[in-house]
């Protein structure tokens, strides 16, 4: 019975573990939410999948980690913000500001990215599979 028990916690601890991983505000997510403007939000690790943020106010937020697949980001101002290892997937990006973005690790798999500006923006190891560009400086390669 120890032995059940001892396999049993040593098999459940690193899933118990992982929900301490830091997460989005919620008083930041509501915020976000109700007002589409949330500028130095930590809204890391939030689930902002299919989200309708059009004009969103996010400067220098957080959104490190963020699901944001099929979300609508048209105009939104994420000039500043953090989106290290966020997902992209299927995400409409257009006429919207990447301006000194951190762009690390970065899933746009299929993407849509029309007249976005990424000035300044930090751009390593982002994924473009099959992304849709036009009128934006995101690129990977040399010269």
């Amino acid at each position: 019975m120890k032995r059940t028990l001892l396999l049993a916690f040593a098999f459940l601890a690193p899933f118990v573990w992982a929900r301490s991983v830091q997460a989005a505000d919620p008083n930041h997510m509501q915020q976000l939410l109700a007002t589409n403007t949330c500028p130095n939000c930590d809204l890391s690790n939030a689930d902002l999948r299919q989200a309708h943020l059009i004009g969103a106010d996010l400067r220098n937020a957080n959104l490190e980690g963020a699901q944001l697949q099929a979300a609508n980001l048209e105009g939104a101002d994420l000039t500043g913000a953090n989106l290290k290892s966020a997902d992209l997937t299927d995400t409409f990006l257009t006429n919207a500001s990447l301006n000194s973005t951190r762009l690390e690790a970065v899933n746009f798999t299929r993407a849509r990215l029309y007249n976005v500006e990424a000035r300044g923006a930090v751009i390593a190891n982002v994924n473009l599979t099959n992304v849709k560009m036009w009128g934006t400086p995101i690129s990977v390669g040399g010269e």
